[in-house]
């Protein structure tokens, strides 16, 4: 099994709204980019995304409250063995 290795990480307090427009950024530089631009400790990271992805959609329920998990994965990348 191969080990999990974060290149980028972020999380934020901020309107529904705001989470909205970044969510809508996101998606918006998928389907034009064919991939992703973050910007890490001044450094930019590039990920190029395939035309053929996973999606998963999750919302789960604990004491503290409810969370809406959107996630996209795919085989390969530069870390890929």
């Amino acid at each position: 099994m191969a080990e999990e290795y974060e290149l980028y990480g972020q999380s934020a307090t901020m309107s529904r709204e705001e989470a909205a427009r970044r969510l809508h950024a996101i998606a918006d530089e998928l389907a034009s980019n064919n991939g992703l631009q973050v910007t890490r400790e001044g450094k930019r990271l590039t990920v190029k995304v395939p035309a053929q992805v996973e999606l998963g959609v999750e919302i789960e329920q604990d004491g503290d409250g409810m969370e809406l998990e959107i996630e996209i994965g795919w085989k390969g990348g530069p870390l890929a063995g």
